[in-house]
């Protein structure tokens, strides 16, 4: 079993910036691939970034360019560092990881409002 804690969420202006973490622990094997999604009120949860243990990464096309995902093997982290913020990226943020069968955090809040 994996467990995935996320930290990071909060209440920020739009155009602001926002970090997540996120830390996996438990019987780790070996993580394949990790990485963030979110799901807003009413709406179907969606992917916003993956990235591989070989470090290839995919964005969703409405973060590209705004959002960098980064991971740290020897701590088994994964970060989210979110820039240019938007009203839209208003949701709950999921972390995701595949190892061995795929595992989900309890999500944090990130809300864009002025």
């Amino acid at each position: 079993q994996v467990q995935l804690v996320e930290s990071g969420g909060g209440l920020v202006q739009p155009g602001g910036s926002l970090r997540l973490s996120c830390a996996a622990s438990g019987t780790i094997f070996s993580i394949n691939a990790m990485g963030w999604y979110r799901q807003a009120p009413g709406k179907l949860r969606e992917l916003v970034a993956t990235i591989t243990s070989g470090g290839s990464t995919n964005y969703a096309d409405s973060v590209k360019g705004r959002f960098t995902i980064s991971r740290d093997d020897a701590k088994n982290t994964v970060s989210l560092q979110m820039n240019s913020l938007k009203p839209d990226d208003t949701a709950r943020y999921y972390c995701w990881a595949w190892s061995r069968g795929q595992y989900w955090g309890q999500g944090t809040q990130v809300t864009v409002s002025s």
